[in-house]
């Protein structure tokens, strides 16, 4: 889960968050409700029952919104694949699904289940208004959930990824190309056609005076245009590093430490001179461990000169690391699944390389410059 994230605990074993942002989406939403939209539709309340509802139907909005998230990441584990966390932010809400669906099938599944649970509240809200006839807020606060949940499954239906309809038109497109990486280019573009004509809208009603409505329509459609552009980076940098492997990006020549070198020793010796951020621990011929500028620096300096790198290294059996013969690309999802920037590469059980976001993106520098790639590009 990001760090700008307030962890609120666990549904179904998905870590769920609160992005800061949300706070600011929350406190515009409760103005909105309490001073435009509830005053038009309710001239009698009283300020206090405007916000009170307002503040009401901004939250049970955002639990919605939680269930829809919810749905999409119940059927992705009943597809067996993992769901890190989902984070409400200012746009709404995020499930990280941390591997591709198996198959087109299960795209279209996994997709669909959001939007079916927003319709089935906008369905369970409607029915329920009749039962508050008696309590006018209340009614008024159901009505408004029941059309806010529908007008969610419509924008989300629109076919452009990563939007849910973007998602089912890329599994349509994978169905009938049986090429992942061509659907997901395909869909992500047309996500970001939706988003220009997006911007083009908020710009034309910003320039007609509503300029609230258009600024919020810009910024949804500028949203959606990094989205559906870092998906179609995405498949570009996987297509060239498909078919090459860690071994040929690995750095060989990495740092080795005797486990009785104190901090201050290892500062003054290796970093200051050298710029290395992580260093192999060994004890005779056996790597136990690695330390990093991190854990370095949870140390205070005072306890530099007898604190050894034993003391503070990770140990080998909890680093995450990958083997020589792995492709590149799974290799980068592992480092951004496991929230490391490092990997110690092994083959056989024995150390013969590390792999660095640096290493990576030095390797596809030399493939540009070379203008080659051995592996076979995604189809795109």
């Amino acid at each position: 889960m990001p760090q700008h994230s307030i962890p609120l605990g666990r549904l179904f074993g998905i870590q769920i968050g609160l992005d800061y942002s949300w706070f600011v989406i929350f406190a515009l939403l409760t103005w909105m409700l309490a001073t435009s939209y509830y005053p038009g539709e309710y001239k009698h309340w009283s300020p206090q029952t405007y916000w009170l509802t307002g503040a009401a139907t901004a939250i049970l909005f955002f639990a919605s919104v939680l269930l829809h998230e919810l749905g999409h990441s119940l059927v992705a584990l009943r597809c067996k694949i993992p769901v890190r966390s989902i984070t409400l932010f200012i746009f709404g809400g995020l499930a990280e699904i941390e591997d591709e669906p198996p198959s087109a099938i299960a795209e279209f599944l996994i997709a669909v289940a959001g939007p079916l649970v927003s319709v089935a509240l906008a369905v369970l809200f409607y029915a329920v208004e009749p039962l508050l006839s008696g309590t006018e807020p209340l009614v008024g606060l159901v009505r408004y959930l029941a059309y806010i949940n529908m007008a969610l499954v419509v924008f989300n239906l629109i076919p452009g990824y990563p939007l849910d309809g973007g998602r089912v038109f890329r599994a349509i497109v994978w169905a009938m190309t049986g090429n992942l990486g061509r659907s997901t280019f395909i869909a992500a573009n047309v996500g970001r056609l939706f988003a220009f004509l997006l911007i083009f809208a908020g710009t034309w009603q910003m320039f007609h005076g509503d300029l609230g409505g258009g600024l919020w329509i810009v910024l949804i459609g500028w949203f959606l245009d990094s989205a559906a552009t870092v998906q179609v980076q995405q498949v570009r940098l996987r297509g060239l590093l498909s078919g090459h492997r860690v071994s040929q990006a690995m750095n060989r020549h990495y740092a080795i430490i005797p486990e009785e070198l104190t901090l201050q020793q290892l500062v003054d010796e290796q970093i200051l001179g050298s710029g290395q951020r992580s260093f192999l621990v060994k004890r005779g011929d056996l790597t136990i461990g690695m330390v990093t500028l991190h854990r370095i620096k949870e140390v205070p300096q005072a306890n530099w000169v007898t604190t050894t790198a034993a003391a503070v290294m990770i140990p080998f059996e909890q680093l995450t690391c990958v083997d020589a013969d792995t492709e590149l690309w799974p290799a980068l999802e592992k480092m951004d699944r496991n929230g490391v920037n490092q990997m110690p590469v092994v083959r056989a059980q024995q150390v013969v390389g590390m792999l660095s976001r640096d290493d990576v993106i030095t390797f596809l520098l030399a493939l540009q410059e070379f203008g080659r790639s051995r592996g076979p590009k995604t189809d795109a």
